[in-house]
């Protein structure tokens, strides 16, 4: 009688030739990480398809910070429907089931998807950052066509880090209760740390430290724009001072939600990778097939954050949601009117950017471009003409440069007008 194959935790594809090997634990260990993974999964798939239909649907939301949350809701949904069915799946059959080939496509896509997340959520927090903290420099810089040339860049990046595994340079292989595969960061090899290594490096760490300088600035120029932007106010009693400062403080309540997603993708992430340091560093040894298995169902439920944090705290788009899929609409606590506003609101939106466009068909292009980024409310357009170049204006008692078309600023703020630069009445 053939017995079932069983081998030491560490074994690999290429110690079993033709067959797969699996780990002696209980079998009520695989289906409680396959119940785990299966509510990841449908959660995951579910929560970022509504947040990519929501900002197709609404042109509201569909400016160039907000292609970013896209792009990372496109990551996560497909992280999702690549990872979880797949793991699941072995989870009941206690072992690999799909093949070498199988393997490698499936770590691939796990690698390649969760790199472009980190590498996403990286360039979000770089974009809140000019335009919080350098908003002279930011305004008209980046358009739609510019932020999907930046993602196609992303995509790129995150292809050239994922690939080299299947040209030797590393493996994909099965790990922890070898239900799932990753790249092989066990082996302790000069070709496998260099890759690791170099794979933490450059997609762990430097976005992480882009992250964290981005918010300390954030931090900074907000707190410094809050303290002018009051002292102004409260100075003249001017009542467009107060609604920019309310409009400042919407754009760091959009800039705490971006942070927490952030931090709670590279809290999910952090077990996984102190995991793999651990066997890089030569204690692979210490390592349980446990402790290789949850911390990668933990980074993998890294994809259930966005959509969720955005239900909660995003305003435009619980809306939103509740407008296209009105049954979701007492969930997400929002009334029919407040949906039926939105609908109104967005119809009469679109109308105003077909009018002013055609009235500024005229003018000259840089104008134009510039005075329909004055159009948009969303997230990025608050904040670069507006309230942070006014405080900088009061702390500085200097003029602000024609940004955009004289007519759109006169409307919201007195001004003078000069031949080559806006001065404010004070």
């Amino acid at each position: 009688m053939d017995l079932p194959l069983r081998a030491p935790t560490k074994m690999t594809v290429q110690d079993a030739p033709g067959a797969f090997p699996t780990v002696d634990v209980p079998d009520h260990a695989h289906y409680t990480i396959g119940a785990v993974i299966l509510i990841v999964g449908i959660t995951g798939t579910l929560g970022n398809f509504l947040v990519i239909y929501a900002f197709c649907r609404s042109r509201s939301l569909q400016t160039p910070a907000n292609i970013f949350i896209i792009n990372l809701a496109i990551s996560d949904f497909l992280m999702s429907i690549t990872q979880s069915p797949v793991f699941f799946t072995n989870s009941l059959r206690k072992h690999w089931i799909f093949g070498e080939k199988g393997c490698e496509l499936y770590a691939f896509c796990g690698a390649l998807f969760g790199i472009t997340s980190m590498i996403t959520l990286m360039v979000i927090a770089l974009d809140r950052y000019f335009v919080i903290t350098k908003p002279l420099a930011s305004v008209g810089v980046t358009s739609k066509k510019k932020a999907l040339i930046i993602l196609v860049g992303v995509w790129l990046y995150s292809l050239a880090w994922s690939l080299p595994p299947f040209f030797g340079w590393s493996a994909y292989v099965p790990e922890g209760l070898l239900t799932s595969c990753s790249w092989d960061y066990m082996t302790f090899t000069p070709s496998v740390r260099a890759y690791t290594m170099l794979l933490f490096c450059f997609v762990f760490f430097i976005p992480l430290i882009a992250i964290i300088y981005s918010y300390v600035f954030i931090f900074e120029a907000i707190k410094k724009a809050n303290k002018s932007i009051q002292m102004f106010g409260s100075k003249h009693g001017n009542k467009e001072f107060q609604k920019q400062y309310q409009r400042m403080k919407n754009e760091w309540k959009m800039a705490k939600i971006a942070l927490i997603v952030i931090l709670l993708y590279v809290i999910s992430w952090s077990p996984y990778s102190v995991v793999a340091l651990v066997a890089f560093a030569g204690y692979s040894h210490v390592l349980t097939p446990y402790m290789n298995s949850i911390p990668a169902v933990i980074a993998k439920a890294s994809v259930i954050h966005n959509p969720i944090i955005y239900a909660i705290s995003h305003p435009k788009y619980r809306t939103a949601i509740a407008t296209y899929v009105p049954c979701l609409g007492p969930l997400l606590r929002v009334s029919p009117k407040d949906s039926r506003s939105f609908s109104s609101y967005a119809s009469s939106r679109r109308a105003t950017v077909t009018s002013q466009s055609s009235e500024i068909s005229g003018l000259q292009k840089g104008k134009r471009r510039l005075s329909s980024l004055s159009d948009s409310e969303s997230v990025r357009e608050t904040l670069p003409i507006h309230p942070f170049l006014i405080a900088k204006a009061v702390l500085t008692q200097k003029l602000i440069p024609p940004l955009c078309s004289p007519d759109l600023l006169a409307d919201r703020f007195p001004m003078k007008r000069g031949k080559t630069q806006l001065k404010l009445v004070t």
